[in-house]
């Protein structure tokens, strides 16, 4: 099908097409920024023209600077890859979330959050949705993988802002808050990057718990009497809990942050995962599987760098500084399924030392 012919000047989609906007007058991207712009909070981020960006470019006509970084992120293969990418389990049951389900789910929290407010939806979202695009393979193990190769270490934060998303030519604002979303960052320089840290948390003590759940792991009842108290056992009361407690505190102070009792069932509920789920006897024999796998890649690129994609273009030596931030690079760019394929291919590692959790799925390596 290629459409229908409605008149000299259009072709629509059905034959019966009926779909009109009432009139021929639409904003540009000037009219949209004076609008959203008259909406916004007096300390919200205002979008002004191309953006701040690494290389100047001209701006789109109808987009504003931050709605064209959100959909670079969207079409950004390192985006994608989240999707193969460990929340909590190493190849997760269908109904289990993933790195790209737990970014889609911040930034439906924080947009949430964001609108109330009077913030930059755009800039929040698109910060949201970036910011684990730095995670490496096998979830925050590949950080205790990849770390001694660098000088300062991995941090998927930075190493998202300042590596992984470098080739988007992002605005400054969207990449100052995927560099410190995470709370051991300094603080971050808009707003909607600090509602983004909060959503972040929000989002995974929720759904990791959910997952949790359903997997077996804990049930409801075992959470802390205060929790359950102020934010119920389901995701959906909990959900509400956090988001009206931020709201509720930015309408009486004015500042992005959470009223005190609901901070503190939050933070006795992240407790709660990090002891029963995250540092677990499976979770932590999954973290070492996942550190040694992803250390025998590295030094094996390290050693022979010519099997590196981006050594074709500029080749480097074995064994140097660049042959270890490429490698680090490459490695931490995969997706759980190819490390263990690459793994079994290139180094004939053991099967029974990959990461737990993929037992089933050896014939598809």
């Amino acid at each position: 099908m290629s459409g229908f012919d409605s008149s000299p000047s259009i072709t629509v989609a059905h034959a019966d097409s009926w779909a009109a906007i009432g009139t021929t007058d639409i904003a540009d991207r000037h009219q949209r920024e004076a609008e959203i712009g008259s909406f916004l909070a007096p300390l919200a981020t205002h979008a002004t023209g191309p953006g701040t960006r690494a290389i100047p470019e001209e701006p789109d006509p109808y987009r504003t600077c931050f709605e064209r970084d959100r959909d670079r992120i969207l079409h950004a293969s390192s985006f994608r890859r989240l999707a193969g990418k460990t929340q909590v389990f190493v190849f997760p049951d269908d109904h289990q979330r993933t790195r790209l389900t737990h970014a889609l789910e911040v930034a439906q929290v924080a947009v949430s959050i964001a609108r109330v407010l009077r913030l930059n939806v755009a800039l929040t979202e698109a910060i949201a949705l970036a910011h684990d695009c730095g995670h490496g393979p096998g979830g925050h193990a590949s950080e205790d993988a990849l770390s001694p190769y660098l000088d300062g270490g991995y941090d998927h934060a930075v190493w998202g802002s300042d590596v992984v998303l470098t080739p988007l030519n992002l605005c400054a604002e969207t990449l100052d808050g995927v560099r410190n979303h995470s709370w051991s960052r300094p603080a971050p320089s808009t707003p909607e990057a600090e509602v983004v840290s909060w959503a972040d948390r929000i989002a995974y003590v929720c759904h990791d718990f959910e997952d949790a759940v359903d997997a077996g792991i804990v049930a409801p009842h075992q959470l802390p009497r205060l929790v359950i108290d102020r934010c119920g056992t389901t995701r959906r009361e909990q959900l509400s809990a956090f988001i009206t407690g931020m709201i509720d505190a930015t309408a009486h102070t004015g500042r992005i942050g959470m009223v005190p009792d609901i901070a503190e069932a939050l933070a006795l509920f992240r407790q709660f995962n990090y002891e029963s789920i995250y540092h677990r006897d499976e979770s932590r024999a999954q973290a070492t599987a996942v550190v040694d796998m992803l250390r025998s890649l590295v030094d094996h690129f390290i050693a022979t760098p010519m099997l590196l994609p981006s050594w074709n273009e500029s080749p480097f030596d074995a064994h140097t500084i660049a042959a270890a931030h490429e490698s680090v690079g490459y490695v931490g760019g995969m997706t759980d399924r190819f490390a263990c394929r690459q793994a079994l291919t290139l180094l004939d590692y053991p099967r029974h030392k990959l990461p737990q959790g993929i037992d089933t799925l050896l014939g598809d390596l």
